[in-house]
């Protein structure tokens, strides 16, 4: 697993490896563009929203979703990300955090409409998703979504094939979510649903239902 240094060191060629490894089909980014044109088509349907991103990187989506007049809020643990991101989205408030050790300080009794995540949350344990997740629907306001779009699989038998398949290649200091799994842990008090993309990413979708 990269630590803030590795990622630090990997901003500048960050789009580009990701993007060969998309076009390619393969994993661990093969429908890396179809999860972000999911998450951004979500947001947009909403002519006018607060935005939250969780581990944004060099802002491939949020910069979409900046030029188009949303308000962005950024949390991510990498300065040299922050910065590229920076340069695209100028007026944003980016924070430089790391979301494993639960949320910043800054954003705290803010509200938002949507809370967005790509490809990040992979980084924390299947049980710290779920807590990190009902932490974040606290911030959501009334219809708000939260969009974790990330390398998961709907069963832990895709899962398990896709790893057998890569297996020379495969991260084991990752945690994949199987969505089946954490909308498991999470429908007593929230509606989830989870859209396949491609054979290793989909895109989880949380609203908070619970009573007051």
């Amino acid at each position: 697993m990269l630590d803030s240094k590795g990622f630090d060191l990997w901003a500048d060629g960050y789009d580009k490896s990701v993007n060969l490894s998309e076009e390619n089909n393969e994993y661990p980014f093969a429908g890396y563009k179809g999860v972000l044109n999911y998450i951004y088509s979500k947001v947009r349907e909403s002519s006018s929203s607060n935005v939250l991103d969780i581990g944004f990187g060099t802002g491939v989506l949020t910069t979409q979703l900046y030029n188009d007049g949303y308000g962005i809020t950024g949390i991510d643990f990498s300065s040299s990300m922050i910065d590229i991101a920076k340069d695209k989205m100028p007026d944003a408030v980016l924070i430089n955090w790391d979301f494993s050790k639960g949320l910043p300080n800054e954003i705290a009794g803010h509200k938002y409409d949507y809370i967005i995540s790509t490809y990040a949350i992979h980084h924390l344990s299947d049980e710290a998703k779920v807590e990190f997740i009902k932490a974040l629907t606290k911030l959501l306001n009334t219809n708000g979504k939260i969009l974790i779009g990330d390398v998961s699989f709907e069963t832990s038998e895709e899962l398990n094939k896709c790893r057998e398949l890569h297996k020379e290649d495969w991260d084991n200091d990752e945690f994949y979510f199987v969505a089946n799994n954490i909308m498991n842990s999470l429908n007593d008090l929230y509606y989830c649903n989870y859209d396949k993309i491609s054979h290793c990413a989909g895109v989880l979708v949380v609203e908070n239902i619970k009573s007051e």
